[in-house]
């Protein structure tokens, strides 16, 4: 009974979904400028530019002359490079090495301090280079002129760096931001009320439920976040909006005028908390039923049997694990029944068994969505926890750098993952984890509930999207969904003022009520002390 109700609920919603799909409003094809970031954040702007395509729309990529992932040329799209300084792959290669040096070293206080140090220096150094490189882009006659001319219905940009929101705002034209993080953080905390006491900061390693220390140390983290915000975001751009922008403007308020916020989370994995109506959640938007695997891998993986296979991967940047914990994984894998996928970079392990296929890459959506593989072994990184769910896949989690402990933690704490520090990995501590999430059925079982949970939806995430897009193109853009609170001073939007005019006509009633008492009362004695006089003379 409780399967055929599924089945019609599943039924219903996808009606809807096709309803919804065959009625919305046709868009001609647009002419969209796209200010991507590079790395990771290239591989979303990219899957969401091929929805945008295949719909007859046309895209303008704003490219780095660094770039090490979005190329000059592609069917998909044509490009304007502008000049980019220096080689910034080299120099995140560089960072994490020593990220994952400081980790392995344990967790304490100086690690703390190091770990935010080195973060800060890079987000300093990597907006500085944008920004720049935003500069020469204004001041190239020939380029804007071409770009003016274009005429672009608007511009669709990631705000992980401020480039695109300010070069919209320089055009005039809508912005729609492919977004998950901000030059201050978590986009959500400008955009929405967020409350300390249950929303957690990026970076705090703390859930929805919070004991007072803990809403001590969000508060603290908080406040680190207004300070990268305040004294390393805005200033590095503060001249670049004197400058060619009317009206005073900074970074947060352009954000605030967006048009469209297309998020890259969802409430199956991020935690509750306040929204806004142009703030979408788009989170899974990249995931899709999983394809054919190559010949030779196929034959791998069949070859594993009812084990099953297990795959890892730490992602994109990670060069190469320390010897000695590559060599206690290697060793781990050798031992287990399963066959194991392992992308991995760098000196070959020594302890390397048949067992384990090592590759330079892998088609991880399509591995994940296989039936054979029961445990994918990763850093944490947003793609990759939202394509686990996708699938229902559990989790065994090495975070290393940024929001992937965070991102692992909404896993661990839903029981659809585990987390193992870094500096906790040894042979013992790996194997342990793994056999646990392997055999302990509640992994799986939490997981493909968060898997149902995410797939029952009346729109895909990424018909969510487009919608969105084409919705602020057949607008031209879409004010009515957005708060005019941004433009409000601090003492206006938290009703400081109002407390204080309320208080001080309290106090003043209060006194007035006092003064008139005390007067009576004065009269009254003065009264007393005057009969008493004349009592005294009568007598």
């Amino acid at each position: 009974m409780g399967e055929m109700t599924l089945r019609r609920a599943c039924g219903m919603y996808l009606f809807l979904g096709m309803c919804l799909t065959l009625h919305a409003p046709v868009c001609d094809g647009g002419n969209i400028l796209v200010f991507p970031m590079d790395g990771s954040h290239w591989i979303n702007m990219k899957v969401l530019m091929e929805e945008l395509h295949a719909k007859g729309h046309s895209m303008t990529v704003i490219r780095g002359s660094n770039s090490w992932y979005i190329p000059e040329k592609s069917p998909l799209y044509t490009s304007i490079t502008i000049k980019i300084r220096g080689n910034f792959d080299n120099f995140i290669a560089k960072f994490l090495k020593e990220q994952i040096r400081v980790q392995r070293e344990g967790a304490s206080l100086l690690t703390f301090i190091e770990q935010t140090r080195d973060f800060l220096s890079v987000f300093r150094d990597y907006q500085k280079i944008w920004a720049e490189g935003l500069v020469w882009l204004l001041e190239d006659k020939t380029l804007m002129k071409q770009i003016l001319d274009s005429k672009y219905d608007l511009v669709l940009t990631d705000p992980a760096m401020a480039a695109g929101v300010i070069l919209a705002k320089y055009l005039k034209l809508p912005l729609v931001l492919n977004v998950r993080w901000i030059t201050g953080g978590d986009g959500q905390f400008i955009m929405a009320p967020s409350p300390l006491s249950y929303i957690p900061v990026p970076g705090s390693s703390l859930t929805d439920q919070m004991n007072f220390l803990q809403r001590v140390k969000n508060t603290l983290f908080y406040g680190l976040v207004l300070f990268q915000q305040k004294f390393l975001a805005e200033p590095i751009y503060h001249a670049i909006c004197a400058k060619y922008l009317d009206g005073a403007s900074d970074i947060n308020s352009l954000l605030q005028e967006a048009d469209i916020w297309l998020f890259r989370s969802d409430f199956v994995f991020d935690f509750p908390r306040p929204t806004m109506p142009n703030l979408i959640y788009i989170g899974g938007f990249q995931c899709s039923q999983a394809q054919p695997l190559p010949t030779n891998m196929e034959e791998f993986v069949q070859s594993a049997g009812e084990h099953g296979v297990i795959i890892m991967s730490l992602g994109t940047f990670v060069e190469a694990l320390p010897t000695e914990v590559a060599d206690d994984i290697a060793d781990v894998f050798a031992k287990m029944p399963q066959k194991v996928i392992w992308r991995h970079k760098g000196p070959r392990p020594s302890t390397l068994g048949n067992n384990t296929m090592v590759v330079d890459w892998m088609p991880q959506k399509d591995l994940l969505g296989h039936p054979q593989t029961k445990v994918f072994i990763a850093h944490g990184g947003t793609n990759g926890m939202q394509e686990a769910i996708y699938h229902g896949v559990p989790v065994l989690g090495i975070p290393l750098f940024f929001d992937q402990y965070d991102n692992l933690l909404r896993l661990e704490v839903r029981g659809a993952g585990k987390i193992l520090p870094l500096a906790e990995v040894n042979s013992e501590n790996f194997e342990k984890s793994l056999v646990e999430v392997l055999n302990v059925g509640s992994y799986r079982e939490n997981m493909q509930r968060l898997s149902r949970l995410h797939r029952d939806q009346p729109m895909t995430p990424m018909d969510q999207a487009v919608f969105w897009v084409e919705y602020v193109m057949r607008h031209k853009g879409a004010p009515h969904l957005r708060t005019e609170a941004y433009k409000m001073p601090w003492y206006s939007y938290y009703c400081a003022d109002v407390l204080l005019v309320l208080l001080i006509t309290v106090s003043l009633l209060l006194l007035s009520t006092y003064g008139i008492f005390r007067c009576l009362c004065c009269r009254s004695k003065g009264k007393s002390k005057q009969q008493k006089t004349l009592s005294k003379k009568e007598k």
